[in-house]
């Protein structure tokens, strides 16, 4: 059998996936790629059952599962793992996504997980119901998604509005859609909040009102919305980068490696919101300063419009986990002494959960080793 000419000969001797070339155990390659003669070829091809072997004239047999040859020699893009994201309004509020949480903590199915975090990367969020009402679970829950990550804030966090650290977060005051994390390098992927406690102030009573209403809005239903009413300030947020930072802690001055835009994406794929004017810097002089606060005034009534908001009321027994790149997240001021507890999980860990959990394995590892 002939070599079929557009398989590029030093691409399919690097890429040999036999167990002499691939440790089996951590599928990293086990020899030097650049040891392979220039001018090697291929003496023969033989097509198996399984996937096909090549003889080269350096006398080693490489071997190419279909599996692989099916998501790496074809040049096409059509499967590539995703899931279809769905965009959404305040209208989400009739059939939130949710997932009980016996089916995500599930040791004899993946179902339930891939459930979760398949709603979480078409929705950018979702509840987990019927969760039991204790930190010590709701740390369970989220460490199955993935490690819990650790930030200046600490870990797992359990806390009550107490100016315990220096954010806004820890106080009882109202706040306006934003994303967490504006200051890192790499954002926190996931965030998970599960309210435990709601105690009013001595003066009312439980059955009053006390406030503390959750927001949620899709900012990529908030980006695509000012791409089609407003296209130059879109382009505005999207190329203008800022300086963002976290000062307020005493020995604490994050900023990220660099500045970064308000919208993240690449043609019309949107990537990631970092979004927090409170932790905004200066906006650079070397801009067009008046175009990006035209641009960022025209988001901001984006954001704040009644059919971008979904508002709702945290309960025990119902945690909130969501996509902390797309979704912005918010409260109304309220009264009395809340209990939240709840985590950052890294984007890295989230979509290697998703993927394991929703895709065959190997379609994964094939996936993963061609991402563009």
């Amino acid at each position: 059998m002939k070599c079929n000419t557009n398989w590029r000969i030093p691409f399919c001797s690097d890429n040999c996936r036999c167990a002499q070339c691939v440790n089996q155990d951590t599928l990293q390659r086990n020899f030097d790629t650049f040891a392979i003669p220039k001018d090697i070829s291929p003496i023969e091809i033989s097509p198996k059952d399984d996937g096909v072997d090549i003889l080269w004239s350096d006398s080693h047999k490489s071997h190419y599962p279909w599996s692989w040859l099916n998501f790496t020699v074809q040049e096409t893009n059509n499967k590539k793992l995703s899931n279809q994201e769905r965009l959404w309004g305040a209208t989400v509020s009739s059939a939130p996504p949710e997932v009980n949480y016996e089916n995500v903590m599930s040791s004899t199915s993946p179902k339930g997980m891939a459930e979760l975090t398949g709603k979480i990367r078409q929705y950018g969020f979702c509840f987990v119901t019927n969760s039991p009402k204790t930190p010590e679970d709701t740390e369970k829950l989220l460490e199955t998604i993935g490690p819990i990550r650790n930030t200046h804030y600490g870990g797992f966090y359990d806390f009550i509005p107490d100016l315990a650290l220096a954010d806004t977060a820890y106080t009882n005051l109202a706040l306006p859609a934003h994303t967490d994390t504006t200051y890192f390098t790499e954002p926190a992927g996931l965030q998970a909040f599960h309210l435990l406690s709601h105690t009013p102030p001595t003066n009312k009573s439980a059955d009053e009102v006390l406030g503390g209403q959750s927001l949620l809005v899709d900012g990529f239903n908030a980006a695509e919305t000012l791409r089609k009413e407003s296209p130059g300030d879109f382009e505005i947020l999207r190329k203008i980068k800022l300086p963002w930072h976290a000062s307020g802690n005493q020995g604490v001055a994050i900023a990220p490696d660099m500045a970064y835009p308000v919208i993240e994406g690449s043609g019309e794929k949107l990537h990631r919101i970092r979004w927090n004017n409170d932790d905004r810097g200066v906006v650079p002089l070397d801009v067009d300063v008046d175009a990006w606060y035209q641009a960022a005034r025209k988001w901001d009534e984006i954001l704040k419009r009644k059919e971008s908001e979904y508002w709702f009321q945290l309960e025990p027994g119902r945690v909130l986990i969501f996509d902390n790149w797309r979704v912005l997240h918010g409260r109304s001021a309220f009264e009395g002494l809340r209990r939240i507890c709840g985590a950052y999980i890294s984007r890295d860990d989230f979509i290697s959960r998703w993927k394991m959990t929703n895709f065959p394995r190997e379609e994964v590892i094939a996936s993963n080793m061609q991402l563009r």
